[in-house]
C-alpha cells in the first residue's frame, strides 16, 4: 500500500499549516497498491493542544478523485494544534463483490466464489461483534448464511448495499498501512485570517499640545468603528527611556520636552509591564480595551523585545545582555545606523534560561489585561527557536492569541517566521503599486508554500514608511 504526495504539508511535516477554526481542512493524497483491489482510506486527526493531554483520534472517510488521488474535508474544531495522518487498506469484501458481478455478467458458475464471500462476511461479523456492534454482526452473519445457500439468493444478498456498507465498516486493517507521519495544523480563530487595522498613538489623541491619555483615545473609538475597522493597534505604551533619547523626526539628540521613541522601552517608572504615566494607569488601559470591545474593536499591542538603557532589567539582569570588552552593554546597531536609545537582549546567551520565561510573562501579563492580538516588532532580528518556543507556550495558555510579524525582510526569513507560528506577516505590498506588480505578487502569495504558512497583512504605509506612490 502506497500513501504519498499528501497535501497540505510543509517541510515534510516539520512545520504546521495554518487553518481557521470551523473551516474544512482539505486533505489529498495519492493512494494505490498493486492489482485491482477496491481501496478504502480515512484521515485520522486529533487535537494535541492546548492542554497536557491529546484528544481522541477521529476518522474522516476519504473518497477517490480518479487516477489514484483521494481526498477528504476535515471540519476543524476550536483553536489549537491538530495533527493528521492517513490510513488506507484494501476493502476485501467490496473487491470480492466487484469480481463477482463481472463473473455473473458473463454467465460464470460462482458457487465457489459465494463461499469465499461468506467467509469474508463472517470475518467482518466477528470484528463487528468484538466492538459490540451486535446489529451489524447479526446482519453480516445472516447474509453469510444466505451466501452458503442457493446461488441466486446468495448473489442477490451479497450485492445488497446495506450488506456491502456494513462489511466496509469492519475491515481487516492489518493488511493496510497507516502513514507514520503526523502532519501538524495550527488552528486559529477568525481574526487570525485578517482584519482592518487602525494604528493609533494614544499620546497624539489629545487636543492641543498636551500629551494624550487612554481616556482621550477612547473618544476616537466611535469614529474608528464607523470607518469599518476591526483592530486598534497601539505602539508601545510603556515608560520611555531618557538615555540617548531621540528628538523629533528621528533627530539623534532630543530637545527639552521631546517625548522620545516609544520603542525605547523602560525607565525608572517601569518596563514592559508598566504604562507610561502620562498615558494613564494599567487600569486605564484595561478600561480602554473594554471600551474598544463595546465598539466591536479588538486592541492589538506592540510587542517590542528591546529596551532603553534605563530599563530596570539592565541593572537587575546583566546576564541578559551582550557586553563589550570594556564592560558596557552594546547598543542596537544597523550599520551605519546606531541607536543609542536602545539595547537588545542576548537571546542565546548564558541568561536565556531566565530571559525567555520573563518575556513570556510579559505576553501573559497583557493577555490578562484583555489583549489577544500582538504586533511583534522586528521579529526577524531575534532567533527563530525563541519565537517558536514563545508562540507555542503563549498559545498553550490562550489558543486564541494572534501574532502579527512586522518583518520587512528577505522572503525566506519572512516565510520561516510564519512557519514557526506567526499568524500574519507584513509584506512587500507597500512597494507593489502597479497592476503587473500587484498581480505577480498576489500570485506568488497564493502558491501553497506561501498560502499554507503565511497570511499577508497589507499595510499601505507605516509611521516610518510612506511610499512616493502615495
Amino acid at each position: 500500500m502506497v500513501i504519498e504526495a499528501v497535501t497540505p504539508e510543509l517541510d515534510a511535516g516539520r512545520s504546521a499549516v495554518k487553518r481557521i477554526a470551523g473551516e474544512p481542512l482539505h486533505v489529498e493524497a495519492d493512494i494505490f497498491k498493486e492489482g485491482h483491489d477496491v481501496l478504502a482510506a480515512v484521515v485520522w486527526w486529533r487535537q494535541v493542544s492546548p492542554g497536557p493531554d491529546a484528544g481522541p483520534w477521529r476518522a474522516c472517510p476519504m473518497h477517490p478523485l480518479g487516477n489514484d488521488r483521494w481526498a477528504a474535508d476535515v471540519t476543524l474544531g476550536p483553536p489549537g494544534r491538530v495533527v493528521f495522518t492517513i490510513e488506507a487498506w484494501p476493502d476485501l469484501y467490496r473487491s470480492w463483490v466487484s469480481e463477482l458481478e463481472r463473473k455473473v455478467a458473463v454467465g460464470r458458475d460462482v458457487q465457489s466464489e459465494l463461499l469465499e464471500g461468506a467467509a469474508l462476511l463472517r470475518a467482518c461479523a466477528a470484528r463487528a461483534d468484538a466492538v459490540h456492534a451486535s446489529h451489524d454482526a447479526q446482519l453480516l452473519d445472516e447474509a453469510a448464511g444466505i451466501l452458503e445457500g442457493p446461488p441466486m439468493d446468495g448473489i442477490a444478498r451479497a450485492t445488497e448495499a446495506r450488506v456491502v456498507d456494513a462489511a466496509a465498516r469492519y475491515p481487516d486493517r492489518s493488511i493496510g498501512r497507516r502513514d507514520p507521519l503526523e502532519r501538524p495544523v495550527l488552528v486559529e480563530r477568525e481574526r487570525a485570517r485578517g482584519g482592518a487595522w487602525y494604528e493609533l498613538f494614544p499620546r497624539s489623541a489629545a487636543h492641543g499640545e498636551r500629551h494624550g491619555t487612554f481616556r482621550d483615545a477612547e473618544a476616537l473609538l466611535p469614529e474608528i468603528e464607523r470607518l469599518g475597522f476591526d483592530v486598534v493597534y497601539l505602539p508601545p505604551i510603556h515608560p520611555i527611556g531618557r538615555t540617548g533619547r531621540k528628538g523629533k523626526n528621528n533627530a539623534p539628540k532630543a530637545s527639552p520636552g521631546d517625548v522620545g521613541s516609544p520603542w525605547a522601552i523602560g525607565a525608572r517608572e517601569g518596563g514592559h509591564t508598566a504604562v507610561h504615566p502620562e498615558l494613564g494607569t494599567v487600569e486605564d488601559f484595561r478600561r480602554f480595551v473594554a471600551r474598544a470591545a463595546e465598539h466591536g474593536l479588538e486592541v492589538a499591542l506592540d510587542l517590542a523585545f528591546q529596551l532603553s538603557p534605563d530599563h530596570p532589567w539592565v541593572t537587575e539582569h546583566p546576564e541578559w545582555f551582550q557586553h563589550r570588552p570594556d564592560g558596557t552593554i552594546k547598543t542596537a546597531e544597523n550599520p551605519p545606523k546606531r541607536y543609542d536609545d536602545i539595547v537588545n537582549f542576548d537571546f542565546l546567551g548564558t541568561g536565556r534560561e531566565t530571559l525567555w520565561p520573563a518575556l513570556l510573562e510579559v505576553v501573559l501579563f497583557w493577555v490578562d489585561k484583555g489583549v489577544r492580538i500582538f504586533r511583534v516588532d522586528n521579529p526577524h532580528t531575534k532567533p527563530l527557536p525563541f519565537w517558536e518556543w514563545l508562540l507555542r507556550e503563549a498559545r498553550e495558555r490562550d489558543p486564541g492569541l494572534v501574532f502579527l510579524s512586522e518583518a520587512f525582510t528577505r522572503p525566506k526569513l519572512m516565510r520561516a517566521l510564519a512557519k514557526v507560528g506567526f499568524s500574519q506577516s507584513y509584506t512587500y505590498f507597500t512597494w507593489r503599486n502597479h497592476k503587473h506588480e500587484l498581480t505577480e505578487y498576489f500570485q506568488e502569495l497564493r502558491r501553497p508554500e506561501w498560502a499554507d504558512a503565511m497570511r499577508p497583512n497589507l499595510w499601505p504605509n507605516t509611521p516610518d514608511i510612506l511610499h512616493e506612490f502615495l
